[in-house]
């Protein structure tokens, strides 16, 4: 009984410590841990507040993988200082701390949040137009061209796929694009580009995502080769500092270029991967950036499911 008494101490200690200096997450994760409850239960007491969070969310809030945003999300917050009995306002102070540095400092990486394939929000959107995120499809080839504009600014992406039907009567691809943080998605543009057509497009303000709909004109049968190519043009948002893509299933080769503008030219540039969302990078490699294309890139022969992304450093 003393050991846990001493435990229980140490545990509201190091709860009172996370809540004044933060961050967030680990603030989050010490309170639940100092009622020792589970994601399940805490999930099952927001909804009683009325607020729909799911289990993988509270878990990436605590792991930091992803920080809420979004009004639903922030009211989560705020009933989870009362369901966990913390001081009134002391998430939502660490939250707000951090939005203020974040302005001002370089964040080290984008957060979970700009992995769309597992977001709420993009399940959302997918669902709006009858699609999942495996569709039918195959993925025997994926090579992207990402340009920097000379703001410095993710001005656009260009995409070709080489798919391969799974069953029969698939007919479209459903393309994903998510923008740096401040971006406006309804001023970007989808256009088809070789052997589709742009069909429904659908975005999300807050979260910076926009879905588009790409119509191939025709229907596949089991086992057929497909190849279309489109491009996002974006250029909405503030500096931008990498690129990343995320897989939900194994599949073919996978080529991402990045070509800078010549009035933007960072000084380094590197590669990385995740195993998974809320895993920390790993296989960092430095990218030689040199000679008149102003570009580097990285070529994953088989693509495995994960992260992969080339980032930058301005300065």
């Amino acid at each position: 009984m003393r050991h846990a008494i001493q435990h229980a101490d140490v545990g509201t200690a190091e709860l009172d410590t996370a809540l004044r200096g933060g961050p967030f997450h680990v603030a989050l994760r010490a309170a639940i841990a100092a009622r020792g409850l589970p994601l399940q239960r805490v999930q099952h007491h927001l909804s009683r507040y009325g607020v729909k969070v799911g289990v993988t969310s509270l878990s990436y809030w605590q792991q930091g993988a992803r920080r809420p945003q979004r009004p639903e999300s922030l009211r989560a917050v705020r009933a989870l200082e009362e369901i966990l009995q913390l001081p009134e306002e002391s998430l939502i102070r660490l939250l707000a701390e951090a939005d203020g540095r974040s302005a001002g400092q370089r964040p080290a990486h984008r957060s979970y949040r700009s992995m769309i394939e597992a977001s709420d929000v993009l399940d959302r959107l997918l669902a709006g137009l009858g699609w999942s995120l495996d569709g039918g499809l195959h993925t025997l080839g994926h090579h992207e061209r990402v340009r920097i504009g000379a703001r410095r600014e993710l001005a656009g992406r260009e995409s070709h796929h080489i798919v391969r039907a799974h069953r029969d009567g698939v007919d479209r691809f459903v393309a994903v694009h998510h923008g740096d943080p401040g971006c406006v998605p309804e001023r970007m543009t989808v256009h088809a580009l070789e052997n589709c057509r742009t069909g429904r497009v659908r975005v999300d303000r807050d979260t910076g995502v926009l879905v588009a709909e790409l119509l191939f004109g025709t229907r596949l049968r089991s086992g057929d080769t497909f190849l279309f190519r489109y491009a996002v043009e974006d250029g909405t948002a503030g500096l931008s500092r990498e690129y990343l893509r995320g897989f939900g299933f194994p599949g073919g080769q996978y080529a991402l270029q990045v070509r800078f503008d010549s009035n933007a030219v960072p000084v380094r540039c590197h590669r990385f991967a995740q195993h998974s969302p809320a895993a920390p990078r790993s296989g960092r490699q430095e990218l030689p950036l040199s000679g008149p294309h102003r570009s580097v890139h990285l070529v994953e022969p088989r693509v495995r499911p994960g992260i992969v992304g080339i980032g930058w450093d301005w300065e």
